[in-house]
């Protein structure tokens, strides 16, 4: 294939892409994963989220800030995304399953659609960790997809 011919798909992508995105409450719901509508600013629910992380065991491991790396493109977006986990989960996972790097800790996305809507987003681990074949990682998977449930279910209230 040339590579113009390559380029024009790759531009027709974004174009589609980009049309998906546009659309009214679209967006959000042809992702992977729970995406749950917040109640308040994206930075707000964050402040919220952290809180009620620290006060569930599990701790915030790192975060990446999508809408301010992304307006180095010009791009305007509000989202947020933060890593959570638990040390001690974390041992119990990386000792059954030394390459669960790839799924833990956890990644929660907290942004805002066209319309300003905050919603909270994550892929159930159980959804990842099971692909193991662990009984051990898939029972601790469960867990922690009852956790992120809880937490996610009191920011929508």
């Amino acid at each position: 294939m040339s590579k113009r011919k390559s380029w024009s798909r790759f531009a027709f992508a974004i174009i589609v892409l980009a049309g998906m995105v546009s659309l009214s409450g679209v967006a959000h719901a042809a992702g992977p994963g729970v995406q749950v509508q917040a109640k308040g600013s994206v930075e707000d629910v964050l402040g919220q989220l952290k809180k009620m992380v620290a006060g569930s065991g599990m701790m915030v491991m790192g975060e990446l800030h999508q809408g301010n790396v992304l307006s180095m493109t010009g791009l305007s977006v509000q989202s947020e995304t933060v890593f959570v986990g638990s040390p001690t989960v974390g041992k119990d996972i990386f000792s059954e399953e030394p390459g669960a790097g790839l799924v833990v800790p956890i990644r929660v996305n907290v942004y805002a659609d066209a319309q300003g809507k905050t919603w909270v987003s994550y892929v159930p681990p159980s959804q990842e960790l099971n692909a193991y074949g662990n009984t051990k990682v898939s029972m601790i998977a469960k867990m922690l997809d009852g956790k992120l449930e809880n937490l996610v279910k009191m920011l929508s209230m």
